[in-house]
């Protein structure tokens, strides 16, 4: 297998839509210490959870290390 993925293989965009994933986790975060609104810090925090959860299934993805996908 490619160590670097080619536009063309699942996994290029799985590495990339992981990464977009992860930026906005850090991002809402951020943003749960920004702001005092308890409903909004826990909408954000409820937020980043789900998507670390969905980046965790891109990772298992890429890993195969799910049975699902191998």
């Amino acid at each position: 297998m490619n160590a670097t993925p080619t536009p063309s293989d699942p996994n290029f965009h799985a590495i990339h839509i992981r990464q977009r994933l992860d930026e906005l986790v850090e991002h809402l975060r951020a943003d749960v210490e920004k702001v005092k609104e308890p409903k909004a810090q826990a909408l954000f925090e409820t937020t980043a959870e789900v998507l670390k959860g969905l980046s965790t299934a891109f990772e298992h993805y890429g890993a195969k290390s799910e049975k699902a996908w191998q």
